[in-house]
C-alpha cells in the first residue's frame, strides 16, 4: 500500500502462476509483487539437460543439484550462458530447475583465496589470504587478514578483513578474553588452497562448519561466505515472518531493517543474522555474523547457508552449546543479556490509533475499571500529538492528557506515548524547540552535500536525528525531559525506527552513486536499499548509512532508554520497533503491524520464540491484530494466547472497530478477564523468568525442542510454547474449534486450572489431572473460555491471587504450584524486589528463594533477604502427583488442615 498508513508501500511475494509456456520462449511468472531472476529465450534452448555444464569447463557435471552454489544472484539481470560463462562459472538449465535452483553455478574449480603464513597467537591463529585472480565484482580485496580465536572453551570467533584498509565494524563491546581457551570442545582445520575452515565438535565429530563448498569472495561492496549445515534443522535469522523451523529448500531471507507489515518472504523491521542449528544427535550450536550492511542469506539442501553482504567484515562467533538452552546463554554473552523491566510493564497493555481524544482514552480506561479487568498501562497512538509534531500533545483534542496521565498513577497505573524519529522541519523558526534546536546542534543526518536530509514522514517534510552522535543523544534526553514535565509520562513506544520514509530517499533523490547502486543489491522490499528509508549515501557521524542503517533503532533505543534513567531515576520501559543484537539491553520489541487473521495470530508464536532467541525477551503482537477488524471469537482466542505473550498488548488501527475486552458481550469479557487474571496471577512466576533472562541469559518464552532436544518431535512445534521450563501454553489458533491437539513431550503433565483460597466459603476448582505422555500428540477440550495450560512434572510454580494492577496483586500471599516427578521430587525458585529500582540484583536489593521436594518434604531457602521480602507468605501449597493419600501434613513441624482428591492435595497454611 502507498502512502495512507505509511507502513508498507507495494505489493509483496505470493503465489505464483503460470501464466503461459511456449517452447521455445519465455517462462512467465505472474503473481504481487516479486524481484525476478530474469530468465532469457534461450534458458530452453540448448544444454543437455542432465548437468555436463559447458564444454571445456571442467568438473561442472559433477556438482549435485543440491550443491550448486549461485554465481549469478542478481536480481536485475537475464542470466544467460555469455554472462555466466563470464564469470567462469557452470550453466545448466532444464525445465524442472523451477524450485530456486540455480543455473548458473561454481565450478569445483573456481578461483579463490590461499591460506598462507599460518602462524599462533596468544589467543589462537592467525594466516593470510590472497588471490591472485579477480573476481567478478569489481574492487576485490586481494589480501586479507584472518583471526581465529579461541576465546572459551565453547565459544570460537573467527574474522575476516581486509588487511591494509580499515572497513566498518559493528560496536558492540565483547570482553576480550584474558587468555586461550585451555579446553575447547572444538577443533578448527584449514584448506590451504583453495582457502576454507572446517569446526568440528570434538565430543561427536560433528562437522559444524565446512566452507570449502564453494568459494570465499571478499570485495569492497560483495561478500560471501558458505558453510555446509550438520542438519536441515535451523532457527533464527530474524526479522522474517515465518515458521520457527525454517527450510532449507532454496530459501533466501534478506536482512534490511524496513518498514513493512509482517509479510512472507520480505525483510522487516529488525536484523538478527544469529541461527541455532541441531546437529544429527540432538546437540545444538549457533552462529552469529556481526554485520549491518544489507545481506542475503540463502539456505540450500545440502544442507548448507550461504552469508552474502555488501559491505563490512566477516565476524563470526560460533557458541557450542551442546544444548539449545546453552547457546542462547552463550550467544548473549557476546551481545549482551536484556535488561530487567519495571514490574508493571509485564501487567496488560492497550492502545489503539484512533482514540482521537483523552476523553474518549480515559472513558476505555474507566470502562475496563469497572468491569475488573486488569490493566497496568493505557498508551496514545499518534493521533495524541498536534499536528504529528513529537513531543507535543492536541491541547484542543487531548486537553485533559494530564490529567488523565494523574489519575492512572492515582489508581496505581502507568502511561506510555508513541515517538517517532522524524522532526517535522517545515515548523515557523521558533516556534518547534526540537527542530530549532536539533538543528543549531547539528543533530540530524546529513546528506550527501552536507545538509539535513529532508525526507516526509507523518508531520510532512522531516529532519532525522543522528542517534549515533552523542550530542544528539543529549538533545533527545532534553526533549523528553521538557515534554515529560507537561505529560508526566512513564514509558516511550518508539516507532517508525528503521528509519521509515514517505518518500524514496529525500526531498531531493539520491546521488547516483556507488552506495546507492552497489553491484549486488540483496532481495530487499522495493529494489533499492533507499526504498521506504533514507539515502544510502547519507551521512551519519560514525560512518555512511549505508553500513548504520539497520541498527538506527537500537541506537534510538539505547538513547531513550538512558535519557528515561535520567528522567525518572528507574528502570526504563522502552518498546522499539526496529531491533538489532543486543537491543535487549535496552528495549523490549513488538512483532509490528499484524493484521486480526488467525494466520496473524500463529506467526506471533514464531516471533515471539525467535525474538527470546535474540535476547529480547519483553516481546509480543498486537492482541487481536492491529490492522482490519476482529471478531470476537478471535479476539477472545488472541486474548487468551496475548496474556501469556512476555509482552502483552491490545492494539489497533484508525478506522477499524474496538476491540478493548470491554466493547464485547458478557461472555467474551469474563472469558477475556479469566485469561489476564491467570496471567496477574502468575507474575512472581514471569517475573523470576525475567530476572533469569537479565542474570543468566535464559529465555523466558521458550520452543519446546529447548527443553526436548533428544525428541525429533520437537523440532518443527510452534504452535505451543513453554514460559520457561515449567509453564505449557496449547492454545486455539482456528475459527469454530471448541477442541485443539498439541505434542506433550515425555512426562507427566498436570493441567494448571486449579483456583484456591483461604477465604471460608469459596469454591474450589479441583482440576490438576495428570496427563501421563510417552512423546504423543494429544487432543485437548478447548472451550471459547479456556486456554489449555500444562505444569511440567518436577516443577514449583510461585504465583498468588490477582488484581487489577500488578502493583495491587503483589501485596497479595504467594501460593506454590507443586508437580511431581514419579520419584517425588520439584524445583522451583522466586525471585522479588520492588518491582522498579534500577540494578537491584547488581546492589543486593531483592530477594531469592528456592523451593525443592524430595521425600514427601518441601523445603524453601533463603538465598538472599532484603526488605521487601519481608512482606512474603505462602498461604497456599498445591501439590499434583501424589501417589497415595497423606494422612498428616505439617507446617514447621505443626498440623495443618487440607484437601485430598485423586488428583491433588491442597494444603492450607493461611497463618503466613
Amino acid at each position: 500500500r502507498e502512502g495512507g498508513s505509511g507502513r508498507c508501500g507495494g505489493a509483496v511475494k505470493g503465489t505464483f502462476t503460470l501464466s503461459s509456456l511456449l517452447l521455445p520462449g519465455t517462462l512467465t511468472l505472474r503473481g504481487p509483487e516479486w524481484q525476478p531472476r530474469q530468465l532469457a529465450r534461450e534458458s530452453w534452448q540448448g544444454g543437455d539437460g542432465g548437468g555436463r555444464g559447458p564444454v571445456g569447463l571442467a568438473g561442472c557435471g559433477s556438482v549435485p543439484e543440491a550443491r550448486q552454489f549461485d554465481c549469478y544472484p542478481e536480481r536485475d539481470t537475464v542470466v544467460t550462458r555469455k554472462l555466466c560463462q563470464a564469470r567462469g562459472c557452470c550453466f545448466v538449465q532444464v525445465l524442472r530447475r523451477l524450485s530456486g535452483v540455480p543455473w548458473c553455478f561454481y565450478p569445483p574449480t573456481f578461483p579463490t583465496y590461499t591460506l598462507t603464513n599460518l602462524s599462533q597467537t596468544p589467543l589462537g591463529e592467525t594466516g593470510v589470504l590472497t588471490r591472485s585472480q579477480k573476481s567478478y565484482y569489481p574492487n576485490d580485496v586481494l589480501n586479507l587478514q584472518l583471526d581465529v580465536t579461541f576465546e572459551t572453551n565453547t565459544r570460537l570467533h573467527i574474522k575476516i578483513r581486509d588487511s591494509r584498509s580499515h572497513r566498518y565494524e559493528v560496536p558492540i563491546e565483547v570482553p576480550p578474553p584474558a587468555h586461550r581457551a585451555p579446553a575447547p570442545t572444538y577443533t578448527v582445520q584449514y584448506s590451504p588452497k583453495p582457502f576454507g575452515l572446517i569446526v568440528t565438535r570434538k565430543s561427536t565429530g560433528a562437522v559444524l562448519l565446512n566452507t570449502t563448498l564453494a568459494p570465499l569472495l571478499f570485495a569492497d561492496q560483495f561478500l560471501q561466505i558458505s558453510t555446509s549445515l550438520p542438519s536441515p534443522y535451523i532457527y533464527g535469522l530474524g526479522e522474517h515472518q515465518a515458521g520457527f523451523l525454517h527450510t532449507v529448500q532454496w530459501n533466501t531471507l534478506t536482512f534490511w531493517a524496513r518498514d513493512c507489515p509482517p509479510r512472507d518472504f520480505v525483510n522487516l523491521y529488525g536484523v538478527h543474522p544469529f541461527y541455532l542449528s541441531i546437529e544429527p544427535n540432538g546437540t545444538s550450536h549457533g552462529v552469529f555474523l556481526l554485520n549491518s550492511n544489507a545481506m542475503d542469506v540463502v539456505l540450500q539442501p545440502v544442507p548448507a547457508l550461504t552469508w552474502r553482504t555488501i559491505g563490512g567484515v566477516l565476524d563470526f562467533y560460533i557458541f557450542m552449546g551442546p544444548d539449545p538452552n546453552s547457546v542462547i546463554q552463550q550467544y548473549l554473552e557476546v551481545v549482551g543479556r536484556p535488561a530487567m523491566p519495571p514490574a508493571w510493564g509485564l501487567g496488560f497493555h492497550l492502545c489503539r490509533w484512533g482514540y482521537r481524544t483523552s476523553n474518549r482514552t480515559w472513558q476505555v480506561v474507566k470502562e475496563m475499571r469497572d468491569a475488573g479487568i486488569p490493566q497496568d498501562v493505557q498508551w496514545n497512538d499518534i493521533d495524541y500529538m498536534d499536528r504529528y509534531l513529537d513531543f507535543t500533545f492536541d491541547a484542543r483534542t487531548f486537553d485533559s492528557l494530564p490529567d488523565l496521565v494523574k489519575d492512572l498513577h492515582d489508581h496505581r497505573q502507568r502511561y506510555v506515548m508513541i515517538l517517532d524519529p522524524g522532526i517535522s522541519s517545515t515548523q515557523t523558526p521558533g516556534t518547534y524547540w526540537p527542530y530549532d534546536e536539533g538543528l543549531k546542534r547539528g543533530v540530524f543526518i546529513n546528506n550527501a552535500t552536507g545538509n539535513p536530509l529532508i525526507g516526509q514522514v507523518w508531520p510532512g517534510l522531516t529532519a532525522f536525528p543522528d542517534f549515533s552522535d552523542p550530542k544528539t543523544q543529549g538533545w533527545w534526553y532534553e526533549n523528553l525531559l521538557r515534554y515529560h514535565q507537561a505529560v508526566p509520562f512513564d514509558g516511550v513506544w518508539i516507532d517508525m525506527n528503521e528509519p521509515s520514509n514517505f518518500l524514496d530517499g529525500s526531498t531531493e533523490g539520491c546521488p547516483s552513486d556507488r552506495f546507492e547502486n552497489p553491484p549486488y543489491v540483496p532481495g530487499v522490499l522495493g529494489g533499492q536499499l533507499r526504498s521506504k528509508t533514507i539515502c544510502a549515501s547519507a551521512k551519519q557521524s560514525v560512518s555512511l548509512h549505508y553500513n548504520v542503517h539497520s541498527l538506527y533503532g537500537l541506537m534510538e533505543a539505547k538513547a531513550t532508554a538512558s535519557a528515561l534513567i535520567k528522567i525518572l531515576n528507574k528502570r526504563p520501559f522502552v518498546i522499539s520497533r526496529s531491533t538489532f543484537p543486543s537491543q535487549g539491553k535496552y528495549s523490549g520489541h513488538w512483532l509490528g503491524d499484524n493484521r486480526s487473521q488467525w494466520k496473524d495470530m500463529y506467526y506471533s508464536i514464531p516471533g515471539i520464540l525467535n525474538f527470546n532467541m535474540f535476547g529480547i525477551p519483553l516481546v509480543g503482537s498486537d492482541i487481536c491484530g492491529f490492522g482490519d477488524t476482529t471478531t470476537e471469537e478471535m479476539c477472545v482466542r488472541w486474548t487468551q494466547l496475548g496474556a501469556f505473550y512476555p509482552f502483552s498488548r491490545n492494539h489497533n488501527m484508525l478506522g477499524t472497530k474496538a476491540q478493548q475486552p470491554t466493547a464485547f458481550s458478557t461472555s467474551a469479557q469474563a472469558a477475556m478477564r479469566t485469561a489476564l487474571r491467570t496471567r496477574y496471577s502468575l507474575f512472581p512466576f514471569l517475573y523470576t523468568l525475567f530476572h533469569r533472562a537479565h542474570v543468566l541469559g535464559q529465555t523466558v518464552a521458550r520452543p519446546l525442542l529447548f527443553e526436548f532436544p533428544e525428541d525429533v518431535n520437537t523440532f518443527s512445534v510452534d504452535r505451543q510454547f513453554l514460559w520457561g521450563r515449567s509453564l505449557l501454553i496449547t492454545p486455539v489458533l482456528e475459527p469454530g474449534a471448541d477442541s485443539v491437539t498439541g505434542y506433550f513431550p515425555k512426562g507427566l503433565w498436570f493441567d494448571f486450572y486449579t483456583v484456591s483460597s483461604c477465604q471460608p466459603g469459596r469454591q474450589t476448582l479441583s482440576r490438576g489431572t495428570a496427563l501421563s505422555s510417552s512423546g504423543e500428540h494429544r487432543k485437548l477440550a478447548a472451550p471459547l473460555d479456556i486456554i489449555n495450560l500444562h505444569i511440567r512434572e518436577g516443577s514449583i510454580i510461585p504465583a498468588q491471587e490477582p488484581n487489577t494492577t500488578i502493583w495491587d496483586s503483589s501485596s497479595n500471599p504467594l501460593y506454590l504450584m507443586v508437580g511431581l516427578t514419579p520419584q517425588g521430587t520439584a524445583q522451583g525458585d522466586i525471585f522479588w524486589d520492588d518491582g522498579e529500582s534500577l540494578d537491584t540484583y547488581e546492589s543486593g536489593n531483592y530477594t531469592y528463594v528456592t523451593f525443592s521436594v524430595a521425600e514427601n518434604t518441601l523445603t524453601s531457602t533463603v538465598l538472599h533477604l532484603n526488605v521487601e521480602g519481608t512482606y512474603l507468605g505462602v498461604e497456599t501449597l498445591m501439590v499434583f502427583g501424589l501417589k497415595l493419600q497423606p494422612v498428616r501434613v505439617t507446617v514447621n513441624g505443626k498440623s495443618v488442615s487440607f484437601n485430598y482428591s485423586a488428583n491433588q492435595v491442597k494444603v492450607y497454611s493461611c497463618s503466613g
